[in-house]
């Protein structure tokens, strides 16, 4: 082979490498980020880290047949061996004791009930006591009269109390509502005529006289009230997009994750829980594409924007979603090299979120003076 035809060979062969290496790079540079793993924070054998002997638990035999089943112990329990005592007498506690301590009480949200500001409540006498079992089995088969939601509440003849009809209790008398107005629109005539048809079957059942209220007038206020709610229900949602490369679903729910976020009800979807109290809805919502969390092989799904949003009447004002979206907003953007936009893509510069900040809190007020406080039991009824 002579010079000429070596040089061409190894310059068609950088060339080549060349090729390849740019197209390596191009893909990678494309390809979505992923999740990072969770690296162990502990030295491990061989490492060339160095470990403290109460940095790393050891193991302690437990007693057993086979002479088999070890547990860590923790470096409290080290120390006290080393001071010639038994880790496990600092935590005996004694049975007796134990029986007298007292359970940990836990409040669990009541149902909302019926209320004359956005209900269109009848009352039902019985002519005599009727019992939760009977009840019960008159109660109509779907809890809605058209878009609206439907509801019977029994006085219990012991607590004196209104609920939902409960076996093994007792009711002296009834009360059938049905909600005003949701995000569905005003109760219409069609809507009352099918409540004032379910009540009626259902006094029949139980001998009880209702006593209906006008239905023009009802209709008339479910649209005064609509139209309150109307030009009070502020959803907002903001998009972040990606600078550069594309992110995976894996990578969205890792830095979310860090955040607070967790696992929604429909893939695709992250919840920011509430923190004053369990059961609530979240303060805030993240989305993205929901093919691409059903996608066979996510970390390949390439998501290139992400939505973040805020129901404003479903969140107290003193939980301050807001300024937690905001705050939210920024990290992930710094965390994903994202960009803050608004839902038609357009870049939103810090200051454009001032003036939000102060048109929530005059909503506030304004659904404060109608007691219907954002967060609250009638508020996310009504915004519903």
């Amino acid at each position: 082979m002579s010079t000429l035809q070596l040089s061409l060979a190894i310059i068609g062969g950088l060339l080549l490498a060349g090729i390849v290496a740019y197209n390596t790079w191009t893909s990678r540079r494309n390809a979505p980020k992923r999740a990072v793993p969770q690296e162990a924070d502990r030295g491990t054998p061989g490492s060339g880290v160095a470990t403290d002997r109460l940095a790393e638990p050891a193991l302690r035999q437990d007693p057993g047949f086979d002479g088999g089943g070890s547990v860590e112990l923790t470096p409290d329990e080290l120390q006290a061996l080393d001071r010639g005592t038994d880790p496990l007498s600092e935590h005996a506690v004694d049975p007796t004791e134990a029986l007298q301590m007292p359970v940990p009480s836990f409040s669990v949200e009541r149902r909302p009930g019926l209320d004359p500001l956005i209900d269109v409540i009848a009352p039902l006498q019985p002519e005599h006591v009727v019992s939760g079992d009977a009840a019960l089995g008159a109660l109509p088969p779907t809890r809605r009269a058209g878009s609206k939601p439907f509801a019977i509440e029994g006085l219990n003849e012991a607590t004196q109390q209104w609920e939902t009809p409960a076996p093994g209790q007792r009711y002296q008398s009834f009360q059938a509502g049905v909600q005003l107005a949701n995000r569905m629109g005003a109760l219409n005539e069609i809507e009352f005529s099918e409540f004032v048809v379910k009540v009626q079957a259902f006094a029949d059942a139980i001998n009880a006289a209702p006593d209906f209220p006008d239905m023009l007038q009802e209709v008339a206020r479910a649209r005064e009230l609509d139209q309150f709610a109307s030009d009070h229900d502020a959803q907002l949602a903001f998009m972040l997009r990606a600078r550069q490369a594309a992110w995976s679903p894996g990578y969205i729910q890792q830095n979310a994750g860090r955040l607070g976020f967790v696992a929604g009800a429909m893939p695709g979807r992250l919840v920011l829980p509430a923190t004053s109290a369990a059961g609530l809805p979240p303060l805030l919502t993240l989305g993205f594409d929901t093919a691409a969390a059903l996608a066979d092989d996510p970390d390949q799904s390439a998501i290139r924007d992400i939505t973040l949003s805020l129901d404003v009447a479903q969140v107290h004002r003193s939980e301050q979603p807001f300024a937690r979206l905001r705050d939210v907003a920024k990290a992930l953007c710094d965390a994903m090299d994202g960009v803050l936009c608004d839902q038609n893509g357009h870049p939103l510069p810090a200051m454009a979120m001032d003036p939000i900040t102060a048109d929530l809190e005059l909503l506030y007020d304004q659904l404060d003076g109608r007691d219907l406080s954002a967060g609250s039991v009638l508020a996310r009824r009504l915004f519903s």
